[in-house]
């Protein structure tokens, strides 16, 4: 039997998200990070932009006013 693995299994229309998100709260920020990130490289390549390029966006932290 293989560890380290989810499955259910029966017709879409009768299942609920309850597996998904039971599955998901069950992953470290670590391992869900790397899914998104996955998923990301994946539409960047079916979109045919250059994977090289991606980065994480910079959000701005702090606006001032200027001193006079």
């Amino acid at each position: 039997m293989r560890t380290g693995f989810a499955e259910k299994t029966g017709k879409i229309e009768d299942m609920n998200r309850d597996f998904d998100l039971q599955f998901w709260q069950s992953q470290s920020d670590t391992q869900r990070f790397a899914a998104v990130w996955e998923l990301v490289i994946q539409a960047f390549i079916i979109k045919g932009k250059d994977v090289s390029q991606l980065r994480l966006q910079r959000t701005v932290e702090h606006f001032g006013r200027q001193r006079r």
